[in-house]
């Protein structure tokens, strides 16, 4: 008697079977699940086809299927690097979806293994999670090129050392007599990774000296080369900017008698814009104001595809660290014909803007010009003499120029506050370096309304070129700042109703929502960790030649303008006014490139230099604190995560870590939603902004790691917790805490012997 068929499965059934499988699933896979006999796998193979068309899954390699936007449960990934918290980041080696592909997180290397560095492969088990993203295990190291790292070369009783600039790297490397390429004690070097054996030092060799000079000076260069940051230029862009000369007033406005002035901070170097005010004398509109913003003429110098400009644009922006400049431009060029020097003509780009008593901009329009800056002020020194303390340089101006410039900004800032620009209250601040090149403070950046005038005449000159370019529509690279996505909302709303500040489903989300929930909180214990977490749910400003608006500033076109001298973005802006103006030469050509690609390539590059800056402040940091290891600081958390807590110190703003086995013993659970640890046994939590005492126990000026152990658990700084190794884990989802379970858990995740199975993984 033939057997009766198998139910034939439903398209769920058949869906849900490919989402839960931890091996690869083809056709072959579902028909032997479901038992389905010759003519069910005929119909099989016609679903299956249909579920493609429609998108309900989609075919891999090796005739492998999946639903997608989803990884399978075991693939190749690639380290990419850490994200702000911290945690290991990879990407699949291939992905051929059109979408960005989920994050993949990877928990640590088990006891003893090194940490995983950017570019390694691995063959890692994938497990999702509930927000779309997936832990990673390590089941394989497939290796890549031997790994490079930088550090500093030491001489230590005769054999070479090389301390990592990493954080991630474990202890020293050994370098042979043979493979020092000539470094001496002290060197910056760049060096290669030798296979070696798991127990016993590991060894590299030095590839190329990158600095001698040793000392503080090292620290910026560590972090230039960390990124791969360009410092040389090439030399057909040294001879163009040597050959450089002064713009005649041919074909330009003359604004050379017009006091314009520049306001920068007092290390500035290079000045690229310079403003002017006065009360506009058209009687129909009262109490209003004439702008007017100067900004250097970079584009009249650098052309496009020549060589300054591939320059240019392989640097995208100049990148700032404590000690010194990496330029866009060269220094004939930043700190020359393009810089707004006082007393010498200079040819530049001019916005008139006339807004009215309430900041509005009525009307703007932008010339090519000739100008003379008439001074050249620092901020302090603009708000000193605006609250009636000039001095010698000031004291001539006041009247004529510093009162109509704080006039027309109090104009502009009733503009800012009736659009409810984003105001976010978090302290920045600066490390300055002294005479010797050591650290002689750091403090934080004063916040004078100087700095704000500013901001807010630049931002009008942004608006203007960006409406102007519209209107003569021309191709304009915007600066985007979309709204926060649907998954950020949702997290903040989660953590904001733990702290019972109502935030609505379904509301539209403008930035003055997040303003209205700062103004609840300020001025009490949880003011700075909603400011982190709000700062935290925006998204990534970043150019692109599509408008979105700039979400942050309520505004609905924006674009950079004011810093052609170091931003790339506002070179090709330059360009395309000149262009759509018809104000001369160097506007942009017919085939002025793909915007699309050059805007993702300069907000990467952004990227770059603003980690960069990052690392090196860390650097500075831990130098000057070096001295200071076992004193004791007040500090609040600003980051939570699943291998501890990161602090923020007080005085200096320095970053450190916490490790979670340094807190009191217990087991810890990660609950993201509301950023803290929590003692399962005790109840103890560690919350993100709250303030804490801590002991600094090491602060590494090389890596930039700085160690604090939280100080009032009852336990002797600097040992660890004996017994049982404390791990946060996801909310939900520990793992058992018997002995027996410990058991298992330790069988799934140890090393398996070739040919022999393995276990079905059940972490998150």
């Amino acid at each position: 008697m033939p057997r009766k068929p198998s139910p034939f499965p439903t398209r769920e059934q058949i869906l849900k079977f490919v989402e839960d499988s931890v091996t690869h699933v083809g056709k072959r896979e579902i028909a032997r699940a479901f038992g389905l006999n010759t003519e069910q796998k005929m119909k099989l193979k016609k679903v299956l086809k249909e579920m493609k068309d429609e998108g309900d899954i989609e075919s891999r390699r090796g005739r492998h299927l999946g639903k997608p936007g989803t990884l399978p449960p075991v693939m190749l990934v690639v380290v990419t690097g850490t994200d702000t918290d911290g945690e290991i980041l990879a990407r699949p080696q291939t992905w051929d979806e059109a979408a960005e592909p989920p994050k993949i997180y990877m928990a640590p290397e088990r006891h003893g293994q090194p940490a995983l560095g950017p570019g390694e492969r691995v063959l890692a088990r994938l497990t999702a999670a509930a927000d779309g993203s997936y832990e990673g295990r390590t089941m394989r190291r497939i290796g890549s090129a031997p790994p490079r790292t930088l550090g500093i070369f030491h001489l230590v009783d005769g054999q070479g050392r090389l301390k990592s600039t990493d954080r991630r790297a474990k202890g020293d490397y050994v370098i042979a007599r043979g493979d020092t390429a000539g470094a001496q004690d002290g060197d910056l070097v760049r060096a290669e990774v030798l296979p070696g054996r798991r127990i016993g030092p590991k060894q590299a060799r030095v590839l190329e000296v990158l600095d001698s000079s040793g000392g503080p000076g090292s620290i910026s260069l560590i972090a230039i080369h960390d990124f791969g940051i360009p410092m040389d230029f090439s030399d057909g862009a040294l001879k163009q900017a040597a050959a450089a000369k002064a713009a005649g007033l041919d074909g330009r406005d003359d604004l050379r008698a017009i006091p314009l002035v520049t306001i920068d901070g007092a290390d500035a170097r290079d000045f690229d814009d310079a403003v002017f005010a006065e009360a506009d004398p058209d009687k129909n509109n009262k109490g209003g104001w004439h702008l007017i913003v100067a900004i250097a003429d970079v584009a009249h110098y650098v052309r496009p595809g020549d060589a300054l400009d591939r320059d240019a644009l392989e640097r995208g922006n100049s990148v700032y660290f404590p000690d010194r400049v990496v330029p866009m431009l060269p220094e004939d060029l930043s700190n020359g014909w393009c810089s707004l020097v006082p007393h010498e003509d200079r040819p530049c780009l001019a916005a008139h803007m006339w807004i009215d008593s309430g900041g509005s901009l009525k009307k703007h329009t932008f010339v090519r010009a000739l100008m003379k800056s008439h001074a050249r002020l620092t901020y302090e020194q603009a708000q000193e003499a605006r609250d009636g303390a000039p001095d010698e340089t000031t004291g001539v101006l006041l009247d004529l120029v510093i009162t109509p410039l704080y006039g027309a900004y109090q104009a502009l800032n009733k503009a800012r506050h009736t659009r409810g620009v984003l105001e976010l209250d978090l302290p920045e601040r600066r490390v300055v370096i002294g005479d010797d090149g050591n650290v002689d403070r750091i403090e934080e950046r004063a916040r004078l309304d100087s700095h704000k005038l500013i901001e807010e005449f630049m931002i009008a000159a942004n608006v203007a070129a960006a409406e102007t370019l519209e209107k003569k529509r021309q191709p304009c690279m915007y600066r985007i700042h979309d709204e926060p996505s649907m998954d950020k909302m949702e997290a903040l709303r989660q953590f904001l109703d733990s702290l019972d500040i109502p935030l609505a489903k379904g509301q539209v989300i403008r930035s003055e929502t997040f303003n209205r929930i700062l103004e609840k909180v300020h001025g009490t214990p949880n003011a700075e960790m909603v400011n982190q977490v709000v700062l935290r749910s925006q998204s990534q400003a970043a150019y692109a030649p599509d408008n979105v608006g700039h979400f942050g500033l309520a505004l609905r076109r924006y674009c950079h303008f004011t810093s052609p001298i170091r931003r790339y973005a506002d070179l090709l802006v330059h360009r395309a006014l000149i262009r759509g103006l018809q104000l001369g030469d160097g506007g942009l050509q017919e085939d002025f490139g793909d915007f699309a690609h050059i805007g993702e390539t300069i907000s990467g590059f952004e990227r770059r230099a603003a980690g960069a800056e990052r690392s090196a402040v860390d650097r500075f940091t831990a130098l000057f604190l070096a001295d200071k290891v076992g004193s004791v600081f007040s500090g609040r958390i600003n980051g939570v995560t699943r291998f501890g807590l990161f602090i923020t110190l007080d005085d200096s703003g320095a970053d450190g870590l916490v490790p979670i086995r340094t807190l009191p013993e217990d087991y810890y659970i990660h609950d993201e939603a509301h950023h803290e640890l929590r003692g399962r046994r005790t109840g103890k939590t560690y919350r993100l902004g709250e303030k804490l005492d801590v002991m600094l126990m090491e602060a590494d000026p090389i890596s930039g790691s700085m160690i604090m152990q939280v100080l009032g658990d009852g336990k002797v700084p600097g040992k660890e917790t004996k017994g049982r190794k404390e791990t946060a884990h996801k909310e939900g989802k520990p793992k058992s805490r018997s002995r027996a379970g410990r058991r298992k858990a330790r069988a799934k995740t140890a090393p398996k012997t070739p040919g022999k199975k393995t276990g079905k993984s059940t972490k998150r």
